[in-house]
């Protein structure tokens, strides 16, 4: 990766972050619960940029401004809401749980 390419990613990031601690407190907080589940959990596409992220935030952005809590536009389960998001995505533990199914696949 250049040099280049990571002071863009930073810049983006920080962008990012900006917007995320202008919304409501509420949103903040389930805001950063999401992406921390999701860093957890690992889509692979977020190794590619922060675009799912930016997508959350504009849709958090869109209940701020329609005048709705963050409940109302997740829903209270946000656990499910954030599996929803991810339900078609690879996740690295998809990736790790296939490298061992070749490893034995391999042996036998």
């Amino acid at each position: 990766m250049s040099i280049k390419k990571v002071i863009e990613g930073k810049k983006e990031w920080r962008a990012h972050v900006s917007r995320v601690k202008s919304l409501p407190q509420d949103y903040q907080i389930v805001y950063k619960e999401i992406q921390k589940y999701l860093f957890k959990v690992g889509p692979v596409e977020l190794g590619e940029g922060i675009g799912l992220l930016s997508e959350i935030l504009t849709f958090f952005e869109e209940g701020v401004a329609a005048g709705k809590g963050v409940l109302e536009v997740t829903g209270t389960d946000v656990a499910a809401f954030s599996d929803a998001l991810i339900e078609d995505s690879k996740t690295y533990a998809d990736l790790y749980q296939e490298s061992v199914k070749k490893k034995i696949d391999k042996k036998k």
